[in-house]
């Protein structure tokens, strides 16, 4: 397939495209959708194929024996990842939202705190909320213009009221892929606190050339506290499927997490496993390789043209598709550049603030998109703040 094809989404019940006149303001006719996280690709074909043959079948009942998914998961890991998983350790979730919940509601309790590194994926501090549960956030430090861990500050939060961290690896919205020292100064700090680590990997597929992504799972002495989760949904533009792996070696964690599966009667949809048995895949794992040299030439050229505008500044993207872009050095008010970016430029973004402490001064932009929209959306950002060149 071409990246480069143009796909009109509007008016398909897409969230990215339909809802951004909505929730943004900008122009369904003329707007560039670059705020969730999804892509504008068709997925791998194995993926289409997949389901086009349910389609013929034409019969929509209950999965069974989901062996062959199981062993497609183990393949991946063990392929792309050099990670040896069970495939007894893997449950379904409704996706990685619902995983993160699930956690959640089976290793605490309401009041009880739960560390986030921030700025950080938005809908963490959504579900421990409303779950009762306190959001405690560790400010990421910003070093030369990327994110980097600050174990000496966070040791000084803790009260031991925390129970349970969140870590988002590789991080979104900074981009950054871990190193191995990194990730062990997490596990030590969990340890250190008796936190039960959840690794949220989502985007650990998405690794730009020249980074290489560390599983939590390989660095020694965290398997009794550790919950990895990962999925087919970002790598495969697959979203829609709603489907996530939690992946647990400890059989003490297992037995708790299985227990409250149980106790809500949550299952998965076929759909999303027949999509995702396919994707992973030696055809997938080819399509991926493409796929990110065609993202990091749009994150080279999106860098580039955001870069050459003084007092905008976007981190070195080392993972993921989301582009996390500094305005503190226009000297606007975040209203002031917002409005710029949606009214005047006309593209819907994510919001800093959203994402936590350490978010005021940034927007994120999706990138996986066509690269005649990348473009686009730079000469528009040019045009929006001409005023500072």
């Amino acid at each position: 397939m071409s990246f480069d094809e143009i796909i009109d989404r509007r008016g398909t019940h897409c969230a990215k495209w339909d809802m951004m006149e909505k929730l943004y303001g900008v122009p369904t006719d003329d707007g560039l959708a670059m705020w969730v996280a999804d892509m504008d690709f068709k997925p791998p074909q194995c993926v289409i194929d997949a389901l086009q043959a349910r389609v013929d079948h034409g019969m929509f009942g209950y999965f069974g024996d989901d062996s062959k998914y199981r062993a497609a998961i183990q393949w991946w890991m063990k392929e792309r990842h050099d990670w040896q998983i069970d495939p007894a350790w893997i449950f379904t979730t409704h996706g990685l939202v619902n995983g993160t919940a699930m956690c959640i509601d089976a290793f605490t309790k309401p009041g009880d705190g739960v560390v986030l590194f921030t700025p950080v994926y938005h809908a963490f501090a959504r579900v421990i909320e409303a779950a009762d549960r306190r959001v405690v956030e560790c400010p990421l430090a910003v070093n030369d213009g990327r994110h980097e861990m600050d174990f000496d500050a966070w040791d000084a939060q803790m009260d031991g009221s925390e129970t349970l961290l969140v870590l988002c690896s590789p991080h979104n919205p900074g981009g950054r892929v871990w190193t191995r020292t990194e990730l062990e100064g997490v596990a030590e700090f969990a340890k250190r606190h008796d936190l039960i680590l959840v690794s949220d990997e989502i985007h650990h597929d998405l690794v730009m050339p020249g980074h290489t992504h560390i599983p939590m799972a390989k660095i020694d002495g965290i398997a009794d506290r550790l919950v990895m989760m990962s999925a087919t949904t970002k790598t495969f533009s697959i979203a829609g499927a709603h489907l996530g792996n939690v992946i647990i070696a400890d059989e003490t964690l297992r037995k708790t997490f299985e227990k409250r599966m149980n106790a809500l009667g949550l299952s998965p949809n076929a759909f999303g496993l027949f999509m995702a048995t396919a994707a992973y895949s030696p055809e997938g794992a080819a399509w991926v390789d493409d796929l990110m040299a065609y993202l990091a030439e749009n994150a080279r050229i999106f860098d580039a043209g955001v870069n050459a505008i003084p007092g905008l500044k976007s981190m070195p993207l080392e993972a993921t598709y989301l582009s996390w872009v500094d305005f503190s050095g226009t000297g606007m008010s975040r209203e002031e550049f917002t409005r710029r970016v949606q009214d005047d430029a006309h593209i819907a973004v994510n919001y800093g603030p959203t994402f936590g402490t350490g978010g005021e001064s940034y927007l994120r932009f999706n990138i996986a998109t066509q690269r005649s929209r990348v473009e686009e959306a730079v000469t528009r950002l040019k045009a929006a703040f001409a005023d500072l060149q």
